[in-house]
């Protein structure tokens, strides 16, 4: 199973990488999987994550208080309320109407996490 769950970490591990680089995919959420599938896999990888100068801070957050510090909220709902805007200009009515709850139910949570 060790190498299935290292595989998942790796995988995740890059979808957080590309999410860097995108604004519209993110970052932690994908990293937060790659500690939990590292944590049954390979420890030491999960601990190069917690302990990354970057991405470190806020997955330790995560983990030990539930947390989302205020600038990475106002980030993610700037990146949903985007997303839904790209849908409304490329697909229009009725699709944008459904990413809008997603977004709204999604961003909601997000806000309401503590900071």
């Amino acid at each position: 199973m060790r190498p299935l769950w290292v595989a998942a970490g790796l995988l995740f591990v890059g979808l957080g990488t590309v999410g860097a680089f995108l604004p519209i995919l993110p970052t932690v959420p994908f990293l937060l999987l790659a500690t939990f599938f590292f944590a049954r896999g390979n420890p030491a990888w999960e601990q190069r994550l917690l302990n990354h100068p970057r991405w470190g801070p806020p997955l330790v957050e995560w983990r030990t208080r539930r947390a989302i510090s205020r600038r990475a909220k106002i980030s993610a709902l700037a990146a949903m309320g985007m997303g839904v805007l790209v849908t409304a200009l490329t697909l229009g009515f009725p699709w944008w109407l459904l990413v809008l709850a997603i977004v709204s139910v999604t961003g909601g949570w997000i806000w309401t996490r503590a900071e």
